[in-house]
């Protein structure tokens, strides 16, 4: 059995941190150092964590950094052979590094392994399917067009082939974790569990509610990998890919609660979406977000929750995941 190393940053993750260890201790693999980095935490994260008896776990405690930073200082402490992350607000189901690492090993030519992604409430409460998707070898294409992976919490690494791409690019504080799985992309084989072993926990004010700042740099992403030679022969595909981004832009500035919406950000992210893809202009998804965004606009608070609450198909913005375009 080989030794996985599990990477766990965290910063005043207290309401969480507990739950999201226990989740890892309650794997059916067994063999693994838990390597927990508290980047300076000024809640009882520290206490809850030096709490958990169990000698798998390492706590390395350093200033505060952005989680790409961590996880590389996560990276330095690590013995195992393969290298998991989990963000210390998300959880694994018990069976999630057993079938990552058994898909693995019948695997020796892939060097990275992802699972199915479900999304949880603060609460643990389950929101919505994230990510399906069952895309295995060269997926460097398809990467290009869709962050399918879906969290950081996601794939099973082997360390070998992460440290020849560097790790993780300190200068992003978003989409990292694209940046990350298209380089390991360019040079070795995914493969998949199609199981949910993700649960992707959505915070109000979390990394990703970041709007503006996640399009500047899913746009910085975007615009490296197509550089890379990998990409050589598919820039056509830039374009596309683009516009994909914008569609979950558009359902990120509109996932939101009524009278917490930035008013000139989704209007400048409805145009964007139609500009890069004026063919949603026959689709039911863009009249439905205006007409989500005019009622967010000129009706209370309350009174839109109720409407939401009572017509949940007409206000469910994830349908823009059905208009991303992979081919």
């Amino acid at each position: 059995m080989e030794l996985i190393s599990v990477v766990i940053p965290v910063y005043n993750g207290a309401k969480t941190i507990k739950e999201t260890i226990e989740s890892v201790l309650q794997q059916t693999y067994s063999h693994f150092e838990l390597i927990v980095i508290n980047s300076d935490s000024t809640d009882r994260t520290l206490e809850i964590v030096s709490s958990i008896q169990d000698q798998r776990i390492k706590i390395y405690n350093y200033p505060k950094a952005n989680g790409s930073v961590n996880r590389n200082r996560g990276l330095t402490h690590a013995t195992g052979e393969l290298i998991a992350f989990l963000d210390a607000d998300d959880l694994w189901t018990p069976d999630k590094l057993e079938l990552q690492y058994n898909i693995l090993k019948d695997n020796p030519q892939a060097a990275v392994v992802y699972s199915w992604t479900d999304a949880i409430d603060e609460k643990g409460k389950f929101l919505r399917s994230c990510s399906h998707a069952t895309w295995q070898g060269d997926i460097y294409r398809t990467l290009l067009l869709n962050d399918f992976i879906a969290s950081g919490s996601n794939v099973m690494i082997r360390e070998n082939v992460l440290a020849q791409v560097g790790g993780f690019n300190e200068s992003l504080t978003n989409a990292q974790d694209r940046d990350t799985w298209l380089r390991l992309a360019a040079i070795t084989d995914f493969v998949c569990v199609p199981k949910v072993q993700v649960l992707y926990r959505i915070l109000p004010n979390s990394v990703s509610s970041n709007i503006v700042g996640m399009e500047a740099a899913q746009l910085e992403v975007i615009h490296s990998a197509f550089k890379h030679k990998k990409a050589a022969s598919l820039q056509h595909l830039q374009p596309q890919s683009i516009a994909n981004l914008y569609k979950y832009l558009c359902y990120k500035t509109l996932d939101v609660a009524p009278g917490k919406q930035n008013n000139l950000l989704v209007v400048r992210i409805l145009w964007e979406t139609v500009k890069r893809d004026p063919g949603l202009l026959q689709q039911r998804i863009i009249y439905k977000a205006c007409v989500k965004f005019l009622i967010m606009i000129l009706l209370p608070s309350p009174l839109v929750m109720r409407l939401i609450n009572q017509f949940p198909s007409l206000f469910n913005m994830s349908t823009f995941f059905g208009y991303t375009k992979i081919d």
